[in-house]
């Protein structure tokens, strides 16, 4: 396989390869609310569309265990894994899904010149509110509030004492999914999360968009 030391030679010039997805590591608290033993790998929190991984079928909350055989510790590992390799390049990718193995080939493109960014959601128009005591939130469906998409609900407020804001969250920030359900409305958010305590899970995964990016955050409950 061409490397990218290779290419520099030959060329002067380095077009690097692109996956075209958002991860992050794998936590111990996002290990046990995912149900895996190891808390190793990269998790997708976004395949961006028309993106090499989204064609070839990955998507959010896939965790990225190997490229080619080779074990994937964390995010850093596959951005250099995916870093050695070139445009055009076909790689196997071992990934986790639901608590199943499985390998997906995915063939790189070329990394774009610019990030694609988002616009920060604006203030609710009109919507209802609702609170949600067991974040320290309240929220607002992401239909009301204008430049959230339409999908998720949008944080509106939030008790700067509270969880969400411990681990991070800020009003404009949407959350898109709760315990791997989609949620729509305040009653969605809170039911998935006492659906998480009543079965025993110490953590929740709620996949978070912000202003920068999409994340996954194992967020305590209890």
């Amino acid at each position: 396989m061409k490397t990218v030391v290779a290419e520099l030679k030959d060329k002067g010039i380095v077009t690097r390869a692109w996956l075209g997805v958002q991860v992050q590591p794998v936590t111990a608290g996002i290990a046990e609310s995912i149900g895996v033993k190891n808390a190793a790998g990269a998790l997708v929190d976004e395949a961006k569309p028309d993106t090499p991984a989204a064609k070839a079928g990955i998507r959010a909350g896939d965790v990225i265990t190997a490229v080619n055989g080779n074990a994937i510790k964390d995010s850093r590992a596959l951005a250099r894994e995916i870093s050695t390799m070139v445009p055009g390049s076909s790689v196997n990718l071992d990934i986790l899904r639901n608590g199943q193995s499985k390998v997906i080939t995915v063939t790189l493109a070329t990394m774009p010149n610019e990030p694609q960014k988002q616009a920060k959601a604006g203030e609710p128009e009109g919507g209802l509110v609702r609170d949600v005591p067991q974040l320290g939130a309240s929220v607002a469906p992401s239909s009301d509030v204008a430049g959230a998409g339409n999908n998720g609900v949008v944080i509106t407020a939030i008790d700067p004492e509270g969880p969400a804001a411990e681990h991070g969250l800020q009003s404009g920030d949407v959350i898109l999914e709760t315990g791997g359900k989609s949620v729509g409305t305040a009653a969605d958010l809170r039911n998935a999360l006492s659906e998480a305590k009543s079965g025993g899970k110490h953590d929740v995964l709620m996949r978070v968009k912000t202003a920068e990016n999409t994340r996954f955050i194992a967020m305590p409950i209890g």
